[in-house]
């Protein structure tokens, strides 16, 4: 009965948020089912097709190079069709580059290439409309519950999915099923991925939400403490590309087969899921800078096991810290990265959209960076260094994250003439900024 009590207060709590909030919220839960598919099974698929690693981190590339061009695409779009149609269209895109991948009978450099472009198209529309929205539909106070929330429906998926998926792939493969192709298995994956895309499509259209007043978006110099956030960007971009790649080829290289994704990931995750929604529940603002470093030194400690053992207690622990660190890390930053646009966009009298659309470049920076990194260390040196040392660079080059974060936060606080102490007061300002731009 005390359970049943506590879920209907966090219910009530929920419907107590903006409608838009809740809508947006929906919409990315339904989505959240289908994000594990593409970051963890199709890395494995063309794992398994290509047996070649550095197929993977080109994939991941184009994906990535994908991003910030069709943020771009999308900005002049937004002068003629509404964010919801776009985002939609974008998580609809997403399943129709699986059926392009999964089409190609062989996985060479340039189709692989153009899948990735693709899939790439569809986060680009997806997450530069899901971050305007964001930041549209939430203030600096109740950020880090949407983020809480939002992780907390993200790790929960991130267990269920790829044991579901882990498991279904497995049994077909044991049992024979679609004459014994791997490849049909997949794509049966793949048109549960377009159901999924469909109904969360729905979902966003059941609020109508406003198109940025502004229409200029694509500007060439920022604000100094803008141009901070950038650099943090880049920083976390370098670890994006290895989070999506690494675990993939640890796993089929050290581990088993695709069954081995969904035990390793459910290890920790409904922990973590529960932590995260204590989190975004019960912190302040001020508690944004702890929650990113104790992220961080638990990416690092699962680099170090992962190099030091490479073998499948260590790819384990890596996947296990991996789980915690990303969510910890994602709970942090945006609220961070949300607040300091507030701010810019409201000293520079620009559109919010264009902060939103310059961070890309600055993540696609550090994106590059990190599987440049990879791909040159496995083709010059070996795949094996790669695998072991590469990560541990990109982790311990993570750390200066803490101080710079630290120091924009404190800029930030400096900017709107606030101290610390005052800092989980409301954003009166900027909420009401916030309430006629959506």
């Amino acid at each position: 009965m005390k359970l049943f009590g506590k879920l209907t207060r966090e219910t009530s709590f929920f419907k107590e948020q903006p409608r838009d909030m809740q809508v947006l919220l929906m919409t990315n839960m339904i989505y959240a089912f289908v994000l594990p598919v593409i970051e963890i099974f199709v890395g494995a698929y063309i794992m398994r097709s290509s047996n070649d690693p550095k197929i993977v981190a080109l994939y991941q590339l184009t994906v990535y190079t994908g991003i910030p061009f069709t943020f771009m695409i999308n900005g002049y779009l937004l002068r003629w069709f509404r964010i919801s149609n776009l985002y939609s269209f974008g998580m609809l895109l997403s399943g129709a580059s699986m059926f392009v991948m999964m089409g190609l009978e062989t996985l060479s450099f340039e189709g692989v290439a153009v899948a990735g472009f693709l899939m790439g198209a569809s986060f680009g529309f997806f997450w530069a409309n899901r971050d305007y929205l964001a930041l549209g539909t939430t203030n600096d106070q109740n950020r880090n519950y949407y983020y809480g929330l939002e992780t907390f429906f993200y790790t929960i998926t991130a267990i269920l999915v790829p044991l579901a998926v882990g498991w279904f792939l497995g049994a077909a493969n044991r049992n024979g099923w679609f004459g014994g192709q791997m490849v049909q298995s997949y794509r049966m994956v793949t048109v549960a991925v377009v159901v999924l895309t469909i109904l969360s499509s729905i979902v966003i259209h059941r609020d109508r939400f406003k198109n940025p007043a502004q229409k200029k978006f694509l500007f060439f110099k920022f604000d100094q403490l803008w141009n901070k956030l950038m650099a943090l960007a880049g920083l976390k971009g370098m670890v994006q590309g290895y989070l999506v790649t690494a675990p993939a080829i640890l796993i089929m290289r050290l581990v088993g087969d695709e069954g081995s994704l969904g035990l390793i990931q459910g290890v920790s995750g409904a922990f973590t899921a529960v932590m995260l929604y204590l989190i975004g529940r019960m912190t302040k603002p001020k508690h944004r800078i702890t929650i990113l470093s104790v992220g961080l030194v638990i990416f690092t400690v699962g680099t170090l096991v992962n190099g030091i053992l490479f073998s499948s207690i260590g790819v384990m622990v890596f996947v296990l810290c991996k789980v915690l660190f990303q969510p910890l890390h994602d709970i942090a930053y945006f609220p961070i990265q949300m607040r300091v646009i507030d701010v810019v966009s409201a000293k520079e009298k620009r559109n919010e959209f264009a902060y939103i659309f310059n961070h890309e470049f600055g993540l696609y920076l550090g994106r590059f960076f990190g599987l440049g990194l990879f791909i040159a260390l496995a083709t010059y040196v070996s795949e094996t260094f790669a695998l072991k040392y590469s990560l541990i660079v990109v982790a311990v080059l993570q750390l200066l994250s803490i101080p710079l974060a630290k120091h924009i936060t404190k800029q930030t606080d400096a900017y709107e003439g606030k101290s610390s102490e005052t800092e989980e007061e409301p954003l009166i300002a900027v909420a009401a900024a916030n309430e006629t731009t959506i």
